[in-house]
């Protein structure tokens, strides 16, 4: 199926971070806190070191600053990794090139 769910995700401590963030912020701690154990205990997180901020920046200035930083870090890691499909939380996403967005 074309736009399955993959059954593993890798994220970025930046992504994690800024979703903990915005659920905590909507919902209060619980929910967040729920979401904070999923991404540590089901996800394989990347934590963002200099090498993968300067190539986020990479991204930034492709997108004229249009994605978020946590966004073009997950640009970087995609690149690196040679992963094309990504589960996003919103639509900033479209405009990336070479990109397939689930959902």
């Amino acid at each position: 199926m074309k736009n399955e769910v993959p059954q593993e995700f890798l994220v970025s401590d930046l992504v994690a971070a800024e979703v903990v963030t915005i659920i905590g912020s909507r919902r209060v701690g619980r929910p967040a806190q729920v979401l904070h154990q999923y991404f540590l205990d089901e996800c394989e997180v990347e934590f963002v070191r200099e090498a993968l901020l300067r190539e986020a920046m990479v991204h930034d200035l492709r997108y004229d600053g249009g994605l978020s930083i946590a966004d073009c870090a997950s640009l970087a890691l995609m690149s690196r990794r040679g992963i094309r499909r990504i589960v996003p939380f919103d639509r900033d996403f479209d405009r990336a090139r070479d990109v397939q967005r689930i959902h």
